[in-house]
């Protein structure tokens, strides 16, 4: 792994080391196939950049943005300004307006690269509020510019800037100046509690990451990666950036839609997702048992139940199973599970992050019983992405999100919100000293926001210290805890708890409209809308049954004892989810406020009249 070199010369150390090893391959959507990129054409693309950002005169740490989904030209630009010593800002390819003209003027963005045309159009929209904004840079050579448009180039214009090669000079000096302390990102935050904050990460934040990360992760060359998260997103970034050091190919799934396409397609030994990735591989899996034939349905849950105990009460634990039970499940590993994998497009798995919130433990056994390597963790944009995760090899407990790496201090406050210091963490936020000031204390160490204890070695989370509910009996609630087990639901898609200063726990939930209609019509269940569907009194005690059987082990004043079925998913549009969706709490409150209010007035009423 080449974990001393700075980002800047990465790239072209390991076109070097590579040559003609395909280093990126992402699919061309004209002809429907994956195209390849080698390392010495990534190192060229990179080259590239570097001479056409000197030609436009992008300064020493200068900031540059890129307003794109995952394409192979975002890499480009990165690295390319690396070389330079400049700044790269990712924005979020769904980003508003209003939050690309924030961030531009924010950060005095001279330059930007955007990927497709609805990245385009917003930036162009904008672009008449954004003083510092000299020319936008287009990826995609189809978009089609607005005829009052003279500021755009198209991407290919843009190297042309470069080929004389009269920076030379220049070049060399600059990489010979980098340092491990100079910024590479500044990464917005996706601000579900107020304004975006530029959280500032450095080169050598990177590193001292790519070290640690690289002592626990098994992880080289021959892993291939299927992107799937953003770019923008810390943990993607993070972990690609640690894939190309260990020389490990990335397949850029450009869609996000389109994963389970690209998983079949790729067949990726590795691939970085959050807990809902694999909340819906795992509904999936429970409908294919329920449409399935008895055999069908029987064999499936027989070779689950032996990978369950298999991983759960063995191998979890660091235990040797006894000879009965291995060699049962290595025959389910080899027919039905193997199966199971395949349809996935993932039998030469090796091991598969997992991070962004709370994974349910019924869906984290699940994975592993699948023989897939689910390695849960926790990090934040903060942290440069991991701050804890599971170890191969060591005990693993489901609902602890693993053992902290390697230079990372924990400490737990008394209200017992988790405390960070370490090489990876950030030296603040870009031009906001109160900000920085009031996330990190005078003896360094970072406030994360975020509650948990540990035990035995192990990280476990319990809440957001801001999303504890206390009701007016007085009994505190942690709504991200309920709603995980909600999730988990095949018909459940999005749950928001709703506690504050109410007498019970209630909810609005989004169900997964799609399965739910398909219920409907198997039940007999007639429905003119979506509206008339989630109002159906069938359909209410059938969502209500399944929630009873999920919150059984909560206590009595956590359960939920009222929720509404929305019509309508929450979303970007209406300022219902960040970037990274998330749900903006607030937001939603405000949006449901009379739905909110009714409920819990028809439900004094019917105290009142018992």
């Amino acid at each position: 792994m080449l974990n001393n070199c700075h980002l800047s010369k990465l790239i072209h150390k390991q076109a070097e080391r590579y040559q003609d090893k395909v280093a990126l391959s992402y699919r061309d959507y004209d002809i429907n196939a994956w195209r390849a990129i080698t390392w010495r054409k990534f190192a060229a693309q990179v080259n590239d950049v570097s001479h056409s950002l000197l030609a436009l005169g992008v300064g020493v740490q200068e900031n540059i943005a890129v307003f794109s989904q995952n394409k192979p030209e975002c890499l480009f630009v990165d690295f390319g300004a690396y070389g330079i010593r400049a700044v790269t800002i990712p924005f979020y390819a769904t980003s508003s307006g209003a939050q690309v003209s924030f961030m531009i003027k924010d950060a005095e963005v001279r330059y930007l690269f955007v990927g497709e045309q609805m990245q385009y159009d917003v930036a162009f929209s904008v672009i008449s509020l954004c003083h510092t904004l000299e020319r936008i840079i287009i990826f995609d050579r189809s978009v089609r510019k607005n005829p009052n448009d003279h500021l755009s180039i198209y991407f290919d214009d843009f190297l042309e800037l470069g080929r004389s090669r009269k920076h030379k000079d220049e070049l060399e000096r600059r990489q010979a100046d980098a340092k491990m302390d100079d910024l590479a990102n500044i990464l917005y935050t996706s601000g579900t509690t107020g304004d975006s904050k530029g959280v500032m990460l450095t080169y050598g934040m990177y590193h001292e990451g790519f070290r640690v990360n690289d002592a626990v992760l098994p992880l080289d060359d021959k892993d291939v990666i299927l992107n799937f998260l953003p770019f923008t997103h810390v943990f993607e970034r993070a972990w690609s950036y640690l894939c190309l050091a260990e020389g490990a190919q990335l397949a850029i799934n450009l869609r996000p839609a389109d994963v389970l396409r690209s998983l079949q397609e790729v067949h990726p030994s590795c691939m970085c997702s959050v807990p809902r990735f694999w909340e819906k591989v795992y509904q999936a899996v429970l409908d294919k048992m329920d449409n399935g034939s008895f055999m069908e349905r029987q064999l499936i849950r027989q070779a689950l139940e032996t990978g369950n105990r298999y991983w759960t009460a063995y191998k979890s634990k660091g235990l040797t199973p006894p000879i009965a039970l291995s060699l049962k499940y290595k025959l389910y590993d080899r027919t039905i599970i193997r199966l199971l994998r395949k349809t996935l497009g993932l039998e030469r798995a090796n091991f598969f992050p997992t991070a962004g919130a709370a994974v349910a433990s019924k869906v984290e056994r699940f994975v592993h019983a699948a023989g897939i390597n689910m390695v849960v963790g926790y990090g934040l944009t903060e942290s440069t992405a991991t701050v804890s995760c599971d170890i191969l090899g060591k005990v693993i407990t489901p609902g602890s999100v693993g053992r902290l790496i390697d230079g990372i201090e924990i400490k737990i406050a008394d209200n017992d919100e988790i405390l960070l210091r370490g090489k990876t963490i950030t030296p603040g936020y870009y031009k906001r000293e109160s900000a920085t000031k009031a996330a990190i204390d005078a003896e360094g160490w970072f406030h994360t926001g975020d509650a948990g204890y540990m035990k035995d070695d192990e990280l476990f989370l319990k809440e957001r210290i801001k999303d504890l509910f206390k009701t007016s009996n007085g009994k505190y609630i942690a709504p991200q805890m309920i709603e995980t087990k909600l999730a988990i639901d095949r018909y459940i898609e999005q749950v928001v708890v709703v506690a504050d200063k109410h007498k019970f726990v209630s909810a609005l939930i989004v169900p997964a409209y799609e399965m739910l209609e398909k219920y409907a019509e198997s039940n007999g269940i007639a429905f003119a809308s979506r509206k008339e569907l989630c109002q159906n009194a069938q359909i209410v005690k059938m969502i209500a049954d399944r929630i009873e059987t999920l919150q059984q082990d909560l206590a009595h004043y956590e359960q939920i004892k009222r929720f509404i079925l929305l019509p309508a998913a929450f979303s970007m549009e209406n300022g219902e989810l960040t970037n990274t969706l998330k749900i903006k709490r607030r937001v939603v409150y405000e949006h449901y406020a009379a739905e909110i209010e009714k409920m819990y007035a028809d439900a004094e009423a019917e105290t009142a009249h018992q």
